[in-house]
């Protein structure tokens, strides 16, 4: 009986895996971010952002998708941007959360909080204050601060529950994935156009060398990041 349980188990990962990678074949994921399949599916992290890229190539080929830009900031570091996806009615800038929990968080506050069913409790950064750095350092490389022509979106994983979620700027979204193409399809009917489709893939073109970065870039943003948690602490 075990024999055959541990069979079944087999069976289904198996065509589990089968599936994603279907999915992953399909997709223009790995061009985008270098990422292999294994690499996509087994990093908790890219497995969410794979996901969020996929939803977004269905809204078609006149909107541009870049993953894993660093982009450099005035200090001389970098600064990692999930996904960006390049429309005429703007620059939507996407932070991925593959988080599970109640989500609980506030615009206006420092840190937000994860809780799970056992009473544990993680705070982490507020993913609108990062996304915020990381459009800031858009604005500088793009040479454009028009404010309109950036929107911020936060994206979670279907396995939290956003609790309470307080948002108040009208280019700020915090949802769930599986309210991203909806809301999205909404914002750009709801917005003008700002940029021509030449604008468009010239932005695309110009953003190209922050993508796909070499271990070195990767490795100096990793450390950056540990020495100032270092620091904050």
């Amino acid at each position: 009986m075990l024999i055959i349980l541990i069979l079944i188990l087999i069976v289904a990962v198996g065509l589990k895996l089968l599936s994603l990678h279907f999915k992953y074949s399909d997709s223009n994921y790995r061009a985008a971010s270098g990422n292999s399949f294994f690499k996509t599916i087994f990093d908790k992290g890219n497995y969410g952002e794979f996901l969020t890229f996929a939803n977004l190539e269905k809204l078609g080929d006149q909107h541009k998708l870049m993953t894993n830009l660093y982009i450099p900031r005035d200090d001389g570091t970098t600064t990692e941007i999930d996904l960006i996806m390049i429309s005429q009615t703007g620059i939507y800038v996407l932070e991925s959360k593959n988080y599970s929990g109640w989500i609980f968080g506030d615009e206006k506050y420092k840190n937000w909080t994860q809780t799970f069913d056992n009473g544990q409790k993680n705070r982490f950064y507020n993913p609108i204050w990062q996304n915020k750095a990381h459009i800031n350092a858009l604005k500088t490389v793009i040479n454009s601060d028009n404010d309109n022509l950036y929107k911020s979106y936060i994206i979670f994983s279907q396995r939290c529950t956003l609790k309470k979620i307080n948002v108040t700027s009208p280019n700020v979204k915090v949802i769930k994935r599986d309210q991203l193409i909806k809301t999205i399809k909404q914002d750009i009917d709801d917005s003008p156009k700002l940029l021509t489709p030449d604008e468009v893939n010239q932005l695309y073109l110009s953003l190209q060398k922050y993508a796909n970065a070499d271990e070195a870039v990767k490795q100096a943003h990793i450390e950056n990041i540990k020495s100032r948690a270092t620091y904050a602490e």
